[in-house]
């Protein structure tokens, strides 16, 4: 179902490299597209910062969960969101992503994160979120999420973490291989897997999206 829009979609990712900002970033564009063709109108958004594609879901009229382990940026967001008037449908909680999702099973229609899976997490703990998606999804979401993979140029450099990882500037990223991915497609679709670039370096990385079986 997706394919026939990677081209189109590559194109505008390509013509759009900014990594930071106030703007919502393409992956979060893209999404919203998705979710609106899918009819989807309660998003989980896990590790969602200041909010700048939160913003964006509340705009084209999705109610967001926006989770993050900095009260400080959701304050932020709740502010942003209250001034343009999207407060009503947004939700903030201040969460770790290494503990269970505070929602009961199948409570959203698509659960949204760039580059959260990509932070210091062990690949156990990877697992173990892409579980609790799984379970909070509705039969039939759509889980979309960004991560930096093993062809990213910092991949190899910097300071070993082991398990994938390496410290950079006082981040640790944890890159993904396609094994990984896969093995986080358990109980989903055949995830659609799209390279695209971003940022300076250049970052690259992989959009993927899978449906709850």
């Amino acid at each position: 179902m997706l394919d026939a829009q990677r081209e189109h979609w590559q194109a505008t990712f390509d013509a759009n490299p900014g990594m930071y900002g106030t703007d919502p970033s393409m992956p979060g564009r893209y999404a919203i597209g998705l979710f609106a063709r899918q009819k989807a109108s309660q998003v989980l958004e896990v590790g969602a910062g200041q909010g700048r594609d939160t913003l964006a879901f509340l705009r084209a009229g999705l109610a967001v969960t926006a989770m993050d382990y900095a009260p400080n940026a959701l304050a932020e967001l709740t502010q942003a969101a209250t001034a343009a008037g999207l407060a009503g449908r947004l939700t903030t909680v201040v969460h770790d992503a290494r503990q269970p999702l505070p929602l009961p099973d199948e409570a959203v229609d698509a659960v949204y994160s760039h580059m959260l899976f990509n932070m210091a997490l062990t690949t156990a703990e990877v697992e173990f979120l892409a579980r609790e998606v799984h379970r909070v999804l509705r039969p039939g979401g759509w889980h979309i999420y960004t991560v930096r993979h093993t062809g990213d140029p910092h991949y190899g450099t910097g300071i070993p973490r082991g398990d994938n990882m390496t410290e950079h500037g006082g981040f640790i990223v944890q890159f993904f291989d396609r094994p990984l991915v896969d093995r986080l497609a358990n109980g989903f679709s055949a995830p659609e897997v799209v390279a695209f670039e971003e940022g300076d370096l250049p970052r690259r990385l992989w959009w993927v999206a899978q449906r709850k079986e």
